[in-house]
């Protein structure tokens, strides 16, 4: 069913959707506000309501995503090949940088990252960065070699990327505009 909030400044539309389940949820998916609730559940405005800050704060986000979308190009044209050149090209120099060195490097299609980095050393990266420009391709590889240091997204690890990302939160939310353009394009997900 669909339902209307204000909040603040904003009109937002989300999807109430009754099913078999606990407890309620709130989530965003393609800029759309779900909210799911057990069948018998009649409070969802006093929930919206309770969690007015978080929605608000998520929509202004997906908002600034999906402007940005329409304002940055895929890189088409590279390779897998000519990517895993470039990403260990950039594991080798930023790994040298922060002293840091993967056991192994791996290429492969994720579904939700765009890279991984295991207890055991080894980094993971999405073969989706092929369409990312190479200042965004550095901008995950320096992420994923930050985790051989602290394996966690703590404020300690963000602390190290700061370092050579002052406007880490920039990239994250390019990042993330990325994303939502592979994902219209290649109707992945």
């Amino acid at each position: 069913m669909r339902c209307t909030a204000s909040i603040r400044d904003i009109v937002i539309d989300y999807e109430l959707i009754r099913r078999d389940v606990k407890n309620p949820r709130l989530e965003f998916h393609g800029g759309e506000l779900y909210l799911i609730v057990p069948k018998s559940f009649m409070e969802h405005e006093t929930l919206i309501r309770k969690h007015q800050r978080w929605i608000y704060n998520h929509y202004s986000k997906v908002q600034k995503i999906q402007e940005l979308s329409h304002e940055i190009k895929l890189v088409s044209g590279r390779s897998v090949d000519e990517l895993k050149s470039l990403v260990n090209e950039c594991v080798t120099i930023i790994g040298k940088e922060l002293g840091v060195k993967p056991e192994n490097v791996r290429f492969r299609k994720m579904k939700t990252k765009w890279g991984s980095c295991s207890s055991k050393g080894n980094l993971n990266f999405n073969t989706f960065l092929q369409y990312l420009p190479d200042e965004m391709v550095e901008y995950v590889v320096h992420h994923e070699l930050v985790h051989l240091i602290e394996l966690n997204h703590s404020p300690k690890f963000w602390n190290h990327v700061k370092k050579r990302y002052p406007d880490y939160k920039e990239s994250e939310t390019k990042l993330a505009a990325y994303w939502s353009l592979i994902q219209q394009k290649y109707h992945q997900y």
